[in-house]
């Protein structure tokens, strides 16, 4: 991978966990492509195939959607993320799309104060890049846990 294609997924992946991060929701899904898949799942569901997770969307609008309901009509505790992220792995470079894959951990801080981890594993995304500008065509992330806590309302 040449360094200009290096910098774009890590300038990527950066805006991906900022957006969360800093309660900037609204641009989050802007980082993906118009026909696109995320998906928050399990490693076990994910090493049986399984397609669905407990967030599936296929479409930039599906995640323009999740982020209105959000904002507008889920009800949730406050709560901030702080995503911690190791080095993005490429596995394969084909026809404009990476294949890589990347480590997180994300704490999560409530309204109380009280700090806890609250998710780890990997990202496995498939980034469409085009001149100067990466999407995410598909970004699946598969959590160590099987169990997801009832707060699972922000995306990881």
């Amino acid at each position: 991978m040449n360094e200009q294609t290096r910098n774009l997924i890590e300038n990527l992946m950066a805006e991906y966990v900022s957006f969360i991060d800093n309660d900037e929701l609204e641009q989050w899904p802007e980082l993906f492509t118009e026909k696109c898949l995320y998906s928050v799942t399990n490693r076990e569901n994910h090493a049986q195939g399984y397609a669905h997770g407990a967030i599936w969307a296929n479409s930039r609008g599906m995640l323009k959607d999740r982020v209105s309901a959000l904002r507008e009509a889920n009800i949730y505790e406050e709560q901030v993320y702080r995503h911690i992220g190791d080095a993005v792995r490429l596995i394969t470079l084909e026809n404009d799309i990476a294949t890589v894959q990347s480590n997180f951990m994300v704490v999560r801080t409530m309204h109380t104060g009280e700090i806890h981890l609250f998710a780890t594993g990997m990202y496995l995304d498939r980034i469409r890049i085009q001149g100067d500008t990466a999407l995410f065509e598909e970004r699946i992330v598969v959590c160590d846990s099987q169990k997801f806590d009832t707060l699972l309302a922000i995306p990881l």
